[in-house]
């Protein structure tokens, strides 16, 4: 998460580095109370029936065969059953009959896995309800461990060869991200605590950890969290007074149906503010740090630039990023929301009242706020950077700044070798072609 940049900063002065910490230690103290405060007491007890048993195994054999006739179906039609039909034999690997060879019928109907020989594969325990004694199997899905642990390592060994010490530091970011969010947030939404207030202390203490533990302590991280810090802040804010306007429910989408229905106490409502949040975050953390470091390094190139010049420079940056995260946010979330996208297009009312529907008004409003959000933390980010980078100096915030100081002599010859070419002692000029830098120099 967030930009990579490997020149250490300068060092505040102490007076900045005192202010800073004066306030980025009471934010941190009251994000870890609010966290206690939220944080789950107990476990809920499970709403719904005990899973099914579950065992590893391995298709051993494949039968297909025609499947029988229906009852629906019209004479001197196919007559057929929606197929597959046929036979797996499966050699169970766990459960009472580790080490037999089962057989289950072949996996049928919308997103059923297709298996072969040799496929690692779930099978699920069914008991009759009128023999308890009779036990059935069903094949569920694929065994996908081996695959995802190979990916999850090719993914690692990537980061840390490229990035090293600082790749290493953005895998334990990522790890408390995901420690943070499934021991904190998910948690402390399921027991009923308000999703907005859970999200906004959990993005925080996953800012707090990831961007100190990827960037370092320095008064430049330290610039970033505060950015990031208020712009979260404000995207709630927006998200509630932009959910209010359009009075969306959060029953957009199926999952949050299915949802409500297991869970009738989260507010869902509440969990699309959270999402919101927690979605802008990846985003927010990944301007606001790229925005210090820019302050720092057009301060680094030219120290004799003033405050408004550096605020001035680095915004244009600023609105650069901007420009391709906004695209980078409305693909995310249409990406993410495809099927229902098609569904959508295949609907035969007219485009206004498609726009206007719960579904594409929720991705509409969730797109607009972490905009502006992130639209909010350039600015915000890069006057905090701005002042805490010309902090100290003398006529920062008067006219323009003093011209910068004459560039010691350099030989000639060095210079010409510099741009490529070596000098000619005999023409005069330079020996790479007929090109000459006489009127340069």
């Amino acid at each position: 998460m967030g930009a990579d940049h490997t020149r250490p900063a300068p060092p505040a002065p102490p007076r900045v580095r005192r202010i800073l910490v004066a306030t980025v230690v009471p934010l941190f103290l009251i994000t870890v109370v609010a966290a206690l405060v939220l944080w789950p007491r107990q476990d809920r007890e499970p709403t719904d029936a005990p899973a099914l048993p579950r065992y590893h195994g391995t298709v051993t054999r494949v039968v297909t065969e025609p499947c029988p006739p229906t009852p629906e179906a019209p004479e001197g039609g196919p007559g057929g059953s929606a197929g597959p039909c046929g036979t797996v034999t499966v050699a169970a690997e766990q459960g009472p009959n580790a080490g037999r060879q089962v057989e289950t019928p072949v996996p049928a109907g919308p997103g059923a896995p297709r298996v072969e020989v040799g496929d690692k594969v779930i099978l699920v325990e069914l008991t009759d309800p009128a023999d308890p004694a009779v036990k059935t199997y069903d094949i569920a899905e694929h065994r996908r461990g081996t695959p995802l642990a190979w990916l999850a390592v090719l993914f690692a060994v990537a980061i840390v060869a490229f990035g090293r010490w600082r790749g290493l530091a953005a895998l334990g970011g990522l790890v408390a991200s995901f420690a943070i969010l499934l021991g904190f947030v998910l948690p402390g939404i399921g027991a009923g605590q308000p999703p907005l207030l859970v999200a906004i202390v959990g993005a925080a203490l996953i800012m707090f950890v990831v961007l100190y533990l990827t960037h370092g302590i320095t008064a430049q991280t330290s610039v970033a969290v505060l950015g990031t810090l208020g712009s979260l802040v404000l995207t709630g804010v927006l998200g509630t007074l932009a959910t209010a306007a359009t009075h969306l429910t959060g029953f957009g989408s199926e999952d949050a149906t299915t949802l409500s229905m297991f869970q009738r106490d989260v507010d869902l409502h509440g969990l699309l503010l959270a999402g919101i949040v927690i979605g802008s975050l990846g985003v927010l953390d990944d301007v606001t740090v790229t925005q210090a470091a820019t302050v720092t390094e057009l301060a680094h190139a030219n120290p004799a630039l003033s405050r408004r010049q550096l605020y001035r420079a680095a915004t244009r940056v600023g609105r650069a990023h901007i420009a391709s995260t906004v695209n980078t946010i409305v693909l995310a979330y249409a990406g993410a929301s495809l099927p229902l996208l098609l569904l959508l297009v295949a609907d035969s009312r007219p485009v206004s009242q498609i726009l206007t529907s719960e579904f594409l008004a929720q991705e509409i409003v969730r797109s607009a706020v972490a905009t502006l959000g992130l639209i909010a933390a350039v600015p915000l980010t890069t006057g905090l950077a701005a002042v805490v980078t010309t902090a100290g100096r003398r006529g920062t915030t008067a006219g323009p700044a003093d011209p910068p100081a004459p560039r010691p002599p350099v030989a000639r010859d060095e210079a010409l070798e510099a741009l490529g070419g070596a000098p000619d002692r005999r023409s005069g000029g330079w020996s790479g072609g007929d090109r000459s830098t006489e009127a340069a120099w």
